[in-house]
């Protein structure tokens, strides 16, 4: 069952959130978090803490989804986690608390199974790389419709950004000039073409997108207005409406162009690409389009290959868990530094570094104290890399145009990654069995 949730994570926040955002994915998303969550929080802290990890689940949900600044210092640290992250305060969300009695039902269910040992192995991957993939930043600001409301010039943004000080729009009152906040109401749907007030004859409209057009004898012939210069920097990317409105000494024309913002044309006639006059720019795509897949590849390779080690110990599994989060975390916090942000912090670089080495390397050694069953240690070493390989290599073979589809992509990873986890899960499982069979024997 926590299987089947870490699926409905990665699934509803990578394609279908994208695709129909709303009230039904948001909560579809809650409560396969709350179902996941708790037996994460109990791994960490080990034997007998699943009642404290559900209500501490629970109690921080509440805390978060309640005050701003529960969600403000979550935010803070999903930024530190998983790059530039927003939470928001929503107390609709508090109806996904009951998910917490079906976690709480699915772990005791998994103890008395007597599946509690190696199952983690299978779930603990790929729950982190649900969680983390949940906390991305929202996406860039989108200009989708314009209007014209008397003396004022309204910019819709698309419905489901928020600005840092809650902003949904923008709105000009000298034509385009300068502008200001917005918290707009849809009036109309948005419109591709308009015609001057007062000048019928005088109209634009956008062609294909990507040109503005004009008449002067209402519509029945049309030429350019606006065009992007061939490999031009900064022209929009796709022109999604526009207005007219009349202005002292002329007219002036805004027109959205999605993630790229406004263009504007001046009484005087002149076209500029305004973009975004209140919010910051989008921020330009990485090089490697796949550098953050592959830096979650590459940690949860380590996970596998620490949580296999873990799991084949006979003896000091207390402070190998605690080396493993140290270790884990300082790879966590290293990896995130490099794949969402230009420059690296030295001092952190080198705490995150030193975290990550000391806390692998006590592992081996207390792996190697701790008389670590041999299955475990050659499926750990083996599963690793083969983890790597299933989680990068569609991503990698999307940047290469098979798949065609990012979200084939996130699926293939998905389904590989854990046919991999799975079958070492129960190479580990048989090989205890048949020890614990062998050592019960009558010799």
């Amino acid at each position: 069952m926590t299987m089947v949730a870490v699926i409905v994570l990665l699934l509803n926040d990578h394609l279908l959130k994208q695709a129909h955002p709303g009230f039904v994915t948001g909560k579809l998303s809650d409560v396969a978090g709350l179902v996941v969550a708790p037996p994460l929080l109990a791994l960490l802290l080990w034997r007998r803490a699943d009642l404290t990890a559900t209500l501490l689940t629970g109690a921080l949900f509440t805390l978060v989804k309640t005050t701003e600044t529960g969600a403000e210092t979550a935010s803070h640290l999903w930024t530190l986690v998983a790059g530039p992250s927003r939470v928001l305060a929503d107390p609709t969300d508090l109806l996904a608390l009951p998910a917490l009695g079906l976690a709480w039902w699915i772990r005791r269910r998994t103890l008395l199974t007597g599946s509690g040992r190696w199952r983690p192995l299978v779930t603990m991957p790929l729950a982190l790389l649900a969680v983390v993939a949940t906390s991305a930043a929202p996406p860039p600001p989108s200009a989708d419709s314009v209007l014209v409301d008397g003396e004022r010039v309204i910019v819709h943004t698309y419905e489901g950004f928020e600005s840092d000080s809650g902003v949904t729009g923008m709105v000009s009152e000298d034509g385009g000039a300068t502008w200001s906040e917005w918290y707009p109401r849809r009036e109309r749907a948005p419109q591709s073409a308009a015609c001057v007030p007062g000048r019928p004859q005088r109209c634009y409209r956008v062609l294909d997108e990507t040109t503005v057009t004009e008449s002067d004898d209402g519509g029945v012939t049309w030429r350019e207005s606006w065009k992007p210069a061939a490999g031009g920097p900064g022209a929009p990317q796709r022109l999604r409406a526009l207005a007219v409105q009349a202005r002292p000494g002329g007219h002036v024309v805004v027109v959205a162009g999605g993630v790229d913002g406004i263009l504007v044309r001046d009484v005087s006639g002149a076209w500029r690409q305004a973009g975004w006059p209140l919010f910051a720019p989008p921020r330009a795509e990485p090089a490697d389009p796949v550098r953050e897949e592959r830096g979650i590849a590459f940690f949860l390779a380590v996970t596998v290959l620490l949580g296999a080690l873990g799991i084949g110990l006979r003896q000091l599994r207390a402070p190998y868990t605690v080396f493993a989060v140290v270790g884990l975390g300082g790879l966590l916090y290293t990896t995130s530094q490099a794949v969402h942000t230009s420059g690296i912090d030295p001092g952190g670089l080198l705490i995150g570094g030193s975290l990550t080495l000391i806390g692998i390397l006590m592992c081996l050694v207390l792996a190697a104290a701790g008389r670590i069953r041999p299955t475990a240690a050659l499926v750990g070493l083996g599963a690793a890399p083969l983890v790597f390989a299933a989680v990068y290599g569609p991503f990698y073979g999307w940047t290469q145009g098979v798949p065609a589809s990012y979200g084939v992509a996130v699926a293939a990873a998905v389904v590989l990654s854990t046919g991999v986890v799975a079958a070492g899960g129960l190479l580990i499982r048989r090989d205890a069995y048949l020890t614990g069979s062998s050592t019960s024997s009558p010799t």
